[in-house]
């Protein structure tokens, strides 16, 4: 009986102990708890490779979708013209403004030999010359119309989805035709551990491995070090700069990287 009341105080005792004992403290991400594990080992830390820029371009007008010019995987050009909209009332409006803005020019060459001879007053000469100058500005207007329906590239990349076809409707407020990258340079994106704080600066440079995926090491710049850090995971984030002139290197894949003194 004694022994049953002993076990039964230990167990009630060991209960209260496991009760006020604090929370463990939360465990940090996946990523910052592999960039640690990475700084540990010989000064090495794990890192991610993706593009500098993705965008998502779309036309600022509604319209139906004449052509696309590309697909997925090609290589554009920054002002390349990527995607179409139907623009035959477009390029007619162009084309009047421009006949009359002809006719306005050789009205005005035409009557300033008059005026020259005291045939027409100043006064109609300088209507004329504003009449033209006014269908100039409405020429100008109108190629600017017509041109928000031609869809250009805003970088070199590579198009990494197609969204639209032709015949398509396209909505100004949420049509995308399609998603690109930037790939020259690359991101490369690494979580630091909170004790390197102040080791890392803007202007370093960095020795990337890509191995498996790519033999060799390739030199990076540091361009972003975060001045905030996580409490939760106690790391901070940085981010290279990899030049990729030829796009031999492929984004999204994971690396390593080591720190320039």
């Amino acid at each position: 009986m004694i022994k049953t009341v002993l076990a039964s105080l230990v167990l009630c005792s060991g209960g209260a102990a496991i009760a006020q004992a604090p929370l463990p403290a939360p465990l940090p991400s996946p990523d910052a708890a592999a960039a640690a594990q990475g700084a540990s080992s010989r000064g090495r830390m794990d890192c991610l490779v993706e593009p500098s820029m993705v965008v998502q371009v779309g036309s600022p007008v509604d319209g139906v979708v004449a052509e696309v010019q590309v697909d997925r995987g090609d290589l554009v050009r920054k002002g390349q013209v990527v995607a179409r909209l139907t623009s035959s009332v477009e390029a007619a409006t162009v084309e009047l403004a421009r006949a009359r803005v002809e006719f306005d020019q050789r009205r005005v060459e035409r009557n300033e030999t008059l005026f020259e001879k005291r045939l027409i007053s100043e006064e109609e000469r300088d209507e004329m010359v504003t009449e033209a100058r006014q269908r100039a500005l409405e020429l100008q207007r109108d190629q600017e119309v017509l041109r928000l329906r031609t869809i250009t590239s805003p970088l070199d990349g590579v198009v990494v989805e197609r969204r639209l076809a032709p015949g398509e409707l396209v909505r100004a407020d949420q049509a995308v035709a399609l998603k690109l990258a930037q790939l020259d340079p690359l991101n490369v994106e690494v979580i630091v551990p909170a004790r390197m704080f102040g080791r890392i600066k803007v202007g370093m440079k960095g020795t990337v491995s890509l191995a498996p995926f790519l033999p060799g090491r390739y030199e990076a710049d540091v361009v972003v070090v975060d001045r905030l850090i996580d409490a939760a995971s106690s790391t901070f984030f940085v981010r290279l700069q990899l030049p990729n002139p030829d796009y031999k290197i492929p984004s999204g894949i994971r690396c390593d990287v080591r720190f320039g003194r």
